[in-house]
Protein backbone atom coordinates (compact mmCIF):
# COMPACT_ATOMS: atom_id res chain seq x y z
CA UNK A 1 0.00 0.00 0.00
CA UNK A 2 1.32 3.45 -0.90
CA UNK A 3 2.68 5.32 2.09
CA UNK A 4 1.71 9.01 2.24
CA UNK A 5 4.18 11.86 2.73
CA UNK A 6 2.11 13.71 5.32
CA UNK A 7 0.78 12.99 8.79
CA UNK A 8 -0.36 14.77 11.92
CA UNK A 9 0.89 14.36 15.46
CA UNK A 10 0.37 15.72 18.94
CA UNK A 11 2.97 18.20 20.14
CA UNK A 12 4.47 18.86 23.56
CA UNK A 13 7.16 21.14 24.89
CA UNK A 14 9.11 24.09 23.51
CA UNK A 15 8.31 25.15 19.91
CA UNK A 16 10.32 23.40 17.22
CA UNK A 17 9.53 24.17 13.58
CA UNK A 18 11.58 23.57 10.46
CA UNK A 19 13.52 20.68 8.94
CA UNK A 20 14.87 17.87 11.11
CA UNK A 21 16.48 14.48 10.69
CA UNK A 22 14.77 11.61 12.52
CA UNK A 23 17.24 9.02 13.81
CA UNK A 24 17.19 6.13 16.25
CA UNK A 25 19.30 6.69 19.36
CA UNK A 26 22.38 4.59 18.40
CA UNK A 27 22.65 6.31 15.01
CA UNK A 28 21.94 9.75 16.49
CA UNK A 29 24.85 9.36 18.92
CA UNK A 30 27.33 8.59 16.12
CA UNK A 31 25.84 10.68 13.32
CA UNK A 32 27.67 13.42 11.43
CA UNK A 33 24.46 15.48 11.37
CA UNK A 34 24.29 18.43 13.77
CA UNK A 35 22.56 17.34 17.03
CA UNK A 36 20.34 20.42 17.03
CA UNK A 37 18.85 19.17 13.72
CA UNK A 38 18.05 15.69 15.03
CA UNK A 39 14.84 14.38 16.57
CA UNK A 40 15.61 11.10 18.33
CA UNK A 41 13.06 8.36 17.68
CA UNK A 42 12.07 6.76 20.98
CA UNK A 43 9.06 4.83 19.71
CA UNK A 44 10.91 1.53 20.12
CA UNK A 45 11.30 2.10 23.83
CA UNK A 46 14.46 2.33 25.89
CA UNK A 47 15.40 3.81 29.24
CA UNK A 48 16.85 7.12 28.07
CA UNK A 49 14.79 10.20 28.87
CA UNK A 50 13.94 13.09 26.61
CA UNK A 51 15.51 15.53 29.08
CA UNK A 52 18.84 13.71 28.87
CA UNK A 53 18.81 13.85 25.08
CA UNK A 54 17.93 17.54 24.96
CA UNK A 55 20.60 18.27 27.57
CA UNK A 56 23.27 16.91 25.22
CA UNK A 57 22.02 19.04 22.33
CA UNK A 58 19.38 17.11 20.39
CA UNK A 59 16.37 19.07 19.14
CA UNK A 60 13.73 16.78 20.58
CA UNK A 61 12.18 13.34 20.46
CA UNK A 62 9.57 11.37 18.56
CA UNK A 63 7.43 9.29 20.92
CA UNK A 64 8.75 8.22 24.28
CA UNK A 65 7.38 9.18 27.70
CA UNK A 66 5.74 12.53 28.27
CA UNK A 67 7.92 15.35 29.66
CA UNK A 68 5.53 18.30 29.67
CA UNK A 69 7.16 21.68 29.18
CA UNK A 70 10.78 20.54 29.04
CA UNK A 71 11.26 18.58 25.81
CA UNK A 72 10.06 19.13 22.25
CA UNK A 73 8.12 15.97 21.55
CA UNK A 74 5.98 14.75 18.65
CA UNK A 75 3.86 11.73 19.45
CA UNK A 76 0.63 9.89 18.59
CA UNK A 77 1.32 10.22 14.85
CA UNK A 78 -1.80 9.66 12.76
CA UNK A 79 0.01 7.01 10.71
CA UNK A 80 3.07 5.82 12.58
CA UNK A 81 4.62 4.27 9.45
CA UNK A 82 4.85 7.65 7.68
CA UNK A 83 7.89 8.71 9.74
CA UNK A 84 10.87 6.38 10.16
CA UNK A 85 14.51 6.60 11.17
CA UNK A 86 16.58 8.27 8.47
CA UNK A 87 13.76 10.47 7.18
CA UNK A 88 13.97 14.24 6.89
CA UNK A 89 10.76 15.93 7.96
CA UNK A 90 9.32 19.41 8.09
CA UNK A 91 7.78 19.82 11.53
CA UNK A 92 5.14 22.42 12.35
CA UNK A 93 4.01 23.40 15.79
CA UNK A 94 0.40 22.64 14.85
CA UNK A 95 1.39 18.98 14.54
CA UNK A 96 1.68 18.68 10.75
CA UNK A 97 4.55 16.53 9.54
CA UNK A 98 5.77 16.58 5.91
CA UNK A 99 8.28 13.95 4.81
CA UNK A 100 10.76 15.60 2.43
CA UNK A 101 13.22 12.71 2.25
CA UNK A 102 12.42 9.08 2.98
CA UNK A 103 15.25 6.64 3.59
CA UNK A 104 14.90 3.66 1.25
CA UNK A 105 12.31 5.29 -1.04
CA UNK A 106 12.63 4.64 -4.76
CA UNK A 107 12.15 8.25 -5.85
CA UNK A 108 13.36 10.96 -3.49
CA UNK A 109 13.38 14.38 -5.14
CA UNK A 110 13.95 18.08 -4.59
CA UNK A 111 10.83 20.05 -5.58
CA UNK A 112 12.34 23.32 -6.80
CA UNK A 113 9.45 25.45 -8.03
CA UNK A 114 5.79 25.44 -9.04
CA UNK A 115 6.47 27.90 -11.88
CA UNK A 116 6.81 26.70 -15.48
CA UNK A 117 7.13 28.23 -18.93
CA UNK A 118 5.09 25.44 -20.57
CA UNK A 119 1.48 24.37 -20.05
CA UNK A 120 1.67 20.68 -20.94
CA UNK A 121 -1.71 19.10 -21.50
CA UNK A 122 -0.96 16.07 -19.34
CA UNK A 123 1.04 17.81 -16.58
CA UNK A 124 0.38 16.12 -13.24
CA UNK A 125 1.74 19.15 -11.33
CA UNK A 126 0.03 22.15 -12.98
CA UNK A 127 2.19 25.29 -12.85
CA UNK A 128 1.35 28.29 -10.73
CA UNK A 129 2.41 31.85 -11.52
CA UNK A 130 4.05 32.53 -8.17
CA UNK A 131 7.42 33.58 -6.81
CA UNK A 132 8.62 30.63 -4.76
CA UNK A 133 12.32 31.41 -4.75
CA UNK A 134 12.17 30.86 -0.98
CA UNK A 135 12.32 27.14 -1.68
CA UNK A 136 16.02 27.29 -2.54
CA UNK A 137 17.10 28.08 1.02
CA UNK A 138 14.95 25.27 2.39
CA UNK A 139 16.30 22.84 -0.19
CA UNK A 140 19.90 23.71 0.71
CA UNK A 141 19.03 22.80 4.30
CA UNK A 142 17.24 19.64 3.15
CA UNK A 143 20.31 18.53 1.19
CA UNK A 144 22.43 18.93 4.32
CA UNK A 145 20.21 16.37 6.09
CA UNK A 146 19.95 13.74 3.34
CA UNK A 147 21.81 10.45 3.79
CA UNK A 148 25.29 10.90 2.34
CA UNK A 149 25.24 7.54 0.53
CA UNK A 150 22.22 8.31 -1.65
CA UNK A 151 22.91 7.14 -5.22
CA UNK A 152 20.32 9.14 -7.19
CA UNK A 153 18.36 12.24 -6.22
CA UNK A 154 15.57 13.55 -8.42
CA UNK A 155 15.03 17.25 -9.09
CA UNK A 156 11.68 18.48 -10.34
CA UNK A 157 9.11 21.26 -10.56
CA UNK A 158 7.58 23.19 -12.44
CA UNK A 159 10.60 24.10 -14.50
CA UNK A 160 13.73 24.21 -12.29
CA UNK A 161 15.87 26.14 -14.79
CA UNK A 162 13.60 29.20 -14.44
CA UNK A 163 15.50 29.95 -11.23
CA UNK A 164 18.68 30.44 -13.22
CA UNK A 165 21.87 30.84 -11.24
CA UNK A 166 20.09 30.13 -7.95
CA UNK A 167 19.19 26.68 -9.25
CA UNK A 168 22.74 26.07 -10.46
CA UNK A 169 24.03 27.05 -7.01
CA UNK A 170 21.63 24.58 -5.39
CA UNK A 171 22.92 21.78 -7.61
CA UNK A 172 26.53 22.81 -6.94
CA UNK A 173 25.88 22.65 -3.20
CA UNK A 174 24.13 19.30 -3.50
CA UNK A 175 26.99 17.89 -5.57
CA UNK A 176 29.49 18.90 -2.89
CA UNK A 177 27.41 17.63 0.02
CA UNK A 178 26.26 14.37 -1.59
CA UNK A 179 29.57 13.50 -3.20
CA UNK A 180 28.51 10.13 -4.67
CA UNK A 181 25.02 11.14 -5.87
CA UNK A 182 23.80 11.54 -9.43
CA UNK A 183 21.05 14.11 -10.06
CA UNK A 184 18.11 13.31 -12.32
CA UNK A 185 16.67 16.69 -13.35
CA UNK A 186 13.28 16.93 -15.05
CA UNK A 187 13.32 19.93 -17.39
CA UNK A 188 11.70 20.99 -20.65
CA UNK A 189 15.16 22.11 -21.84
CA UNK A 190 13.88 25.35 -23.35
CA UNK A 191 16.12 27.69 -21.33
CA UNK A 192 19.18 25.94 -22.74
CA UNK A 193 18.39 27.24 -26.23
CA UNK A 194 20.70 30.11 -25.23
CA UNK A 195 24.33 29.00 -24.90
CA UNK A 196 24.87 31.39 -22.01
CA UNK A 197 22.16 29.67 -19.96
CA UNK A 198 24.11 26.41 -20.18
CA UNK A 199 27.37 27.77 -18.77
CA UNK A 200 26.17 27.92 -15.16
CA UNK A 201 25.89 24.12 -15.19
CA UNK A 202 29.21 23.26 -16.82
CA UNK A 203 30.75 22.25 -13.51
CA UNK A 204 28.04 19.59 -13.10
CA UNK A 205 28.82 17.67 -16.28
CA UNK A 206 28.64 13.95 -15.54
CA UNK A 207 26.71 14.45 -12.30
CA UNK A 208 23.38 15.50 -13.85
CA UNK A 209 21.12 13.57 -16.20
CA UNK A 210 18.83 16.09 -17.90
CA UNK A 211 15.46 14.40 -18.57
CA UNK A 212 13.80 16.36 -21.37
CA UNK A 213 10.53 15.54 -23.18
CA UNK A 214 10.23 15.60 -26.96
CA UNK A 215 6.60 14.92 -27.80
CA UNK A 216 6.81 14.19 -31.51
CA UNK A 217 8.78 14.37 -34.72
CA UNK A 218 7.19 17.64 -35.82
CA UNK A 219 7.00 21.06 -34.17
CA UNK A 220 3.21 21.27 -34.40
CA UNK A 221 2.73 17.99 -32.50
CA UNK A 222 5.18 18.89 -29.74
CA UNK A 223 3.88 22.45 -29.38
CA UNK A 224 0.30 21.24 -29.15
CA UNK A 225 1.21 19.11 -26.13
CA UNK A 226 3.25 21.84 -24.40
CA UNK A 227 0.74 24.58 -25.17
CA UNK A 228 3.53 26.95 -26.31
CA UNK A 229 4.24 27.85 -29.93
CA UNK A 230 7.96 27.61 -30.68
CA UNK A 231 8.71 25.28 -27.75
CA UNK A 232 9.85 22.45 -30.06
CA UNK A 233 12.54 24.63 -31.64
CA UNK A 234 13.71 25.87 -28.22
CA UNK A 235 13.86 22.35 -26.81
CA UNK A 236 15.81 21.00 -29.77
CA UNK A 237 18.30 23.90 -29.63
CA UNK A 238 18.60 23.30 -25.90
CA UNK A 239 19.33 19.61 -26.38
CA UNK A 240 22.03 20.33 -28.95
CA UNK A 241 23.61 22.95 -26.68
CA UNK A 242 23.65 20.54 -23.73
CA UNK A 243 25.14 17.79 -25.89
CA UNK A 244 27.78 20.11 -27.29
CA UNK A 245 28.89 20.93 -23.75
CA UNK A 246 29.14 17.24 -22.80
CA UNK A 247 26.05 16.88 -20.62
CA UNK A 248 24.17 13.63 -20.08
CA UNK A 249 20.66 13.63 -21.58
CA UNK A 250 17.55 11.48 -21.36
CA UNK A 251 14.59 11.93 -23.72
CA UNK A 252 11.08 11.38 -22.36
CA UNK A 253 7.89 10.67 -24.27
CA UNK A 254 4.55 10.53 -22.46
CA UNK A 255 2.11 8.16 -24.16
CA UNK A 256 -1.31 9.63 -24.90
CA UNK A 257 -3.89 9.85 -27.66
CA UNK A 258 -1.90 12.86 -28.94
CA UNK A 259 1.47 11.11 -29.15
CA UNK A 260 0.65 7.47 -29.93
CA UNK A 261 -0.40 7.98 -33.60
CA UNK A 262 3.17 9.01 -34.56
CA UNK A 263 5.10 7.13 -31.88
CA UNK A 264 6.96 5.03 -34.47
CA UNK A 265 7.92 8.10 -36.51
CA UNK A 266 8.98 9.84 -33.31
CA UNK A 267 11.26 6.92 -32.40
CA UNK A 268 12.83 7.17 -35.86
CA UNK A 269 13.26 10.91 -35.31
CA UNK A 270 15.14 10.26 -32.04
CA UNK A 271 17.47 7.84 -33.81
CA UNK A 272 18.25 10.26 -36.64
CA UNK A 273 18.43 13.54 -34.75
CA UNK A 274 19.28 12.71 -31.13
CA UNK A 275 21.73 9.77 -31.30
CA UNK A 276 23.81 11.27 -28.50
CA UNK A 277 21.17 10.80 -25.78
CA UNK A 278 21.92 8.34 -23.00
CA UNK A 279 18.41 6.97 -22.56
CA UNK A 280 14.87 7.15 -23.94
CA UNK A 281 11.90 6.68 -21.59
CA UNK A 282 8.47 5.89 -23.04
CA UNK A 283 6.03 6.68 -20.25
CA UNK A 284 2.44 6.00 -19.32
CA UNK A 285 0.87 9.24 -18.10
CA UNK A 286 -0.07 10.01 -14.51
CA UNK A 287 -3.79 10.89 -14.49
CA UNK A 288 -3.57 13.90 -12.20
CA UNK A 289 -3.72 17.67 -12.68
CA UNK A 290 -4.09 18.71 -16.33
CA UNK A 291 -4.08 15.04 -17.39
CA UNK A 292 -7.38 14.65 -15.57
CA UNK A 293 -8.78 17.92 -16.91
CA UNK A 294 -7.83 16.96 -20.49
CA UNK A 295 -8.71 13.29 -20.19
CA UNK A 296 -11.06 13.40 -23.17
CA UNK A 297 -8.17 14.44 -25.45
CA UNK A 298 -5.50 12.25 -23.87
CA UNK A 299 -7.14 8.94 -22.97
CA UNK A 300 -6.45 5.85 -25.05
CA UNK A 301 -7.24 2.17 -24.72
CA UNK A 302 -4.18 0.59 -23.06
CA UNK A 303 -4.81 -2.66 -24.91
CA UNK A 304 -4.55 -0.86 -28.26
CA UNK A 305 -1.18 0.84 -27.81
CA UNK A 306 0.81 -2.39 -27.84
CA UNK A 307 1.75 -2.49 -31.54
CA UNK A 308 2.99 1.10 -31.68
CA UNK A 309 4.91 0.65 -28.43
CA UNK A 310 6.49 -2.61 -29.65
CA UNK A 311 7.54 -1.07 -32.95
CA UNK A 312 8.95 2.08 -31.31
CA UNK A 313 10.96 0.09 -28.77
CA UNK A 314 12.27 -2.20 -31.52
CA UNK A 315 13.43 0.77 -33.61
CA UNK A 316 15.26 2.40 -30.68
CA UNK A 317 16.78 -0.87 -29.47
CA UNK A 318 18.03 -1.86 -32.92
CA UNK A 319 19.60 1.58 -33.29
CA UNK A 320 21.59 0.92 -30.12
CA UNK A 321 19.71 3.43 -27.98
CA UNK A 322 18.96 2.51 -24.38
CA UNK A 323 15.18 2.49 -24.00
CA UNK A 324 12.81 1.86 -21.08
CA UNK A 325 9.06 1.63 -20.60
CA UNK A 326 7.77 3.44 -17.52
CA UNK A 327 4.41 3.37 -15.76
CA UNK A 328 2.89 0.59 -17.88
CA UNK A 329 1.81 -2.69 -16.17
CA UNK A 330 3.53 -5.79 -17.54
CA UNK A 331 0.35 -7.69 -18.35
CA UNK A 332 -0.78 -4.95 -20.76
CA UNK A 333 2.25 -5.23 -23.04
CA UNK A 334 3.83 -7.94 -25.18
CA UNK A 335 6.07 -10.41 -23.35
CA UNK A 336 8.98 -9.31 -25.55
CA UNK A 337 8.78 -5.84 -24.02
CA UNK A 338 9.06 -6.99 -20.41
CA UNK A 339 12.83 -6.64 -20.37
CA UNK A 340 12.42 -2.93 -21.13
CA UNK A 341 9.77 -2.25 -18.46
CA UNK A 342 10.78 -0.65 -15.16
CA UNK A 343 9.23 -0.38 -11.71
CA UNK A 344 9.06 3.35 -12.19
CA UNK A 345 6.17 4.71 -10.12
CA UNK A 346 7.15 6.53 -6.92
CA UNK A 347 6.30 4.27 -4.00
CA UNK A 348 4.06 6.86 -2.35
CA UNK A 349 1.92 7.04 -5.53
CA UNK A 350 1.92 3.32 -6.29
CA UNK A 351 -0.70 0.60 -5.87
CA UNK A 352 -1.95 -2.62 -7.45
CA UNK A 353 -5.47 -3.70 -8.32
CA UNK A 354 -7.04 -6.48 -6.26
CA UNK A 355 -6.85 -8.74 -9.34
CA UNK A 356 -3.05 -8.42 -9.27
CA UNK A 357 -2.75 -10.40 -6.03
CA UNK A 358 -2.08 -13.78 -7.68
CA UNK A 359 -0.21 -12.54 -10.75
CA UNK A 360 3.22 -14.04 -11.15
CA UNK A 361 4.44 -10.88 -12.91
CA UNK A 362 3.71 -8.69 -9.90
CA UNK A 363 7.21 -8.82 -8.29
CA UNK A 364 8.66 -7.09 -11.37
CA UNK A 365 5.66 -4.95 -12.32
CA UNK A 366 5.24 -1.21 -11.80
CA UNK A 367 1.53 -1.55 -10.98
CA UNK A 368 -0.59 1.60 -11.21
CA UNK A 369 -0.67 5.19 -10.15
CA UNK A 370 -3.15 5.50 -7.31
CA UNK A 371 -5.01 7.96 -9.54
CA UNK A 372 -5.35 5.47 -12.42
CA UNK A 373 -8.77 5.31 -14.03
CA UNK A 374 -10.95 2.31 -14.72
CA UNK A 375 -9.70 1.89 -18.30
CA UNK A 376 -6.31 0.81 -16.96
CA UNK A 377 -7.76 -1.43 -14.27
CA UNK A 378 -10.05 -3.10 -16.79
CA UNK A 379 -7.15 -3.61 -19.20
CA UNK A 380 -5.10 -5.78 -16.88
CA UNK A 381 -4.84 -9.51 -17.56
CA UNK A 382 -3.17 -11.11 -14.52
CA UNK A 383 -0.81 -13.94 -15.38
CA UNK A 384 -1.72 -16.73 -13.03
CA UNK A 385 -0.12 -20.11 -12.36
CA UNK A 386 3.45 -21.32 -12.03
CA UNK A 387 6.41 -19.57 -13.64
CA UNK A 388 7.01 -20.59 -17.23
Amino acid sequence: MALPLHARAKVEGPPREGLFKVLGLPEALTSEFAPEKIFVDLRCGGKVTGEALVDVGFAGVVGGPSNPGSVSRFHSISNDAVVSAGDVVRLRQDGRIDVLFRRGANANALFVTEACNSICMMCSQPPRDINDGWRIAELVELVSLIDRDIAVLGVTGGEPTLLGRAFASLLDDAARTLSSAQFHVLSNGRRFARHEDCTDFDGLRGRVLWAVPVYGDAAADHDRVTGVAGSFAETMHGLYNLAERGHRIEIRMVLSALTLPRLVQTAEFYCRNLPFVEHVALMGLEPMGFARVNARLLDYDPSECGRALSDAVSILDQAGMSVSIYNVPLCTIDDRLHRFARQSISDWKNEFASDCAGCRLRPNCCGFFRSAGQSWRQAIRPVLGADM
